[in-house]
C-alpha cells in the first residue's frame, strides 16, 4: 500500500492547514498557510473526519459543494429582499446562511451573516442597539457586498484544498504505476 499523502488523513490535513505546511496549506494560500479568519480548521477537520474514504473525500466534498450552491441561491434571495427593503426576510436569510457557513467552518461569512441577521431586525451588530430602517438598509447593503467577497475568498480556498487533494492522489497513483515492475514479453 502506498504512503498516504498529507491530505489523506483528517488530522494531517487539519495540521497542515493550521501550521501552513504541506500540500493542504499550499493549496489554500500561495504563501503556504490559510488565514484562520477564512476557515475554522477545527470545524473543517471534523467535516473531513466524516469522509468514509479519505482518498476520494466524496462526503465532505459533497457537503462543501452543496454549501456553495446554497450560498449562491441565498445571495440571489438577499439581493431580491434588499431591493424590496424586506428587513425581516434579510434577517431570516442571514440566519440561514450563518448556520450553513458555520457548519462548514466559513468564519467571515458566518460573522457577516450574523450581522445581517441583526440589521434585518433593525438592530446594530450587537443585537441590542436599535437602528432606523434607513440605517439598517445602509448597513445591509454594505454587509451584503462585503459578504459576497468573503464568500468568494472561502470558496476559492476550499476548492483549492480539494483540487490539491486530487493532484496529490493523482501523483501517488503515478508513482505506484512507475514502481510496478514491467512484465517481460517472451
Amino acid at each position: 500500500m502506498a504512503d498516504k499523502s498529507p491530505l489523506s488523513s483528517p488530522q494531517a490535513s487539519a495540521s497542515a492547514l493550521a501550521s501552513g505546511s504541506g500540500a493542504a496549506a499550499s493549496s489554500l494560500d500561495p504563501a503556504g498557510s490559510i488565514s484562520p479568519s477564512i476557515i475554522d480548521v477545527d470545524i473543517f477537520s471534523q467535516l473531513l473526519e466524516m469522509d468514509d474514504d479519505e482518498e476520494d473525500r466524496e462526503f465532505s466534498r459533497e457537503i462543501v459543494w452543496n454549501y456553495f450552491e446554497q450560498a449562491e441561491v441565498t445571495f440571489a434571495k438577499m439581493d431580491a429582499a434588499l431591493a424590496k427593503k424586506d428587513l425581516p426576510e434579510l434577517s431570516t436569510l442571514g440566519h440561514f446562511l450563518k448556520g450553513s457557513s458555520a457548519a462548514v467552518g466559513v468564519l467571515k461569512v458566518r460573522d457577516s451573516c450574523e450581522n445581517m441577521q441583526h440589521y434585518g431586525k433593525a438592530a446594530d451588530k450587537d443585537g441590542v442597539t436599535e437602528l432606523s430602517e434607513e440605517e439598517a438598509l445602509k448597513k445591509l447593503t454594505s454587509t451584503l457586498r462585503d459578504v459576497k467577497v468573503e464568500y468568494k475568498e472561502a470558496e476559492a480556498a476550499l476548492k483549492a484544498f480539494y483540487a490539491e487533494h486530487e493532484e496529490a492522489l493523482d501523483g501517488e497513483e503515478d508513482e505506484e504505476e512507475a514502481e510496478e515492475p514491467e512484465e517481460d514479453e517472451e
